[in-house]
């Protein structure tokens, strides 16, 4: 496993990305969306520096499902508050092909509300395929599978401090017996 950011550059980072939340909204009110799973980490975190009242809902979207490569994105929006005239903030913990984040704001935008921001704790180099990119990036990292601070491989080490590019050894290594 090769580190790519520490404990303390991910504070850095997430107090950054809040001054330019807060700078957007100023003490309007927000409600902020997480994206399960990844997202607890950087939403619990996130939350905890903006100045303005923060009302929170999530949403589950899924297309790794134990893999390295995406598939088809399953949305879950049950577990919403009504987004009615409310500004909302879309939290994610990465954008990668840009799929997800584009989902979920198109999903959120039909629930009315009177606008829709999203931001991302990371930004992966070379891999959007949607023209549209987060409106807040705490960090652009190079095209590698991380894991760490919320993000996972098999439903493993989300709890790191830290996040950590997967290297083809350690792929190999945690491949499921018989793969």
């Amino acid at each position: 496993m090769k580190r790519l950011l520490d404990r303390e550059e991910i504070e850095r980072g997430v107090a950054a990305l809040a001054r330019e939340v807060t700078a957007e909204f100023g003490d309007q009110p927000i409600t902020v969306v997480g994206v399960l799973t990844g997202c607890l980490m950087l939403v619990a975190d996130l939350v905890r520096h903006l100045e303005m009242p923060v009302e929170l809902g999530f949403v589950t979207a899924s297309s790794y499902r134990g893999t390295t490569e995406s598939g088809d994105l399953l949305l879950k929006l049950d577990d919403l508050p009504d987004l009615t005239g409310r500004q909302v903030l879309v939290v994610d913990d990465i954008f990668d092909s840009g799929k997800t984040l584009a989902a979920v704001k198109q999903s959120l935008l039909a629930r009315g509300p009177s606008d829709v921001k999203t931001a991302a704790l990371l930004i992966k180099r070379g891999r959007q395929v949607v023209a549209e990119r987060p409106d807040f990036v705490a960090f652009e990292i190079p095209d590698e599978f991380v894991v760490g601070y919320g993000l996972d491989y098999r439903d493993r080490f989300r709890n790191l401090p830290f996040v950590a590019a997967l290297e083809p050894q350690d792929l190999r290594d945690l491949a499921p017996r018989g793969a």
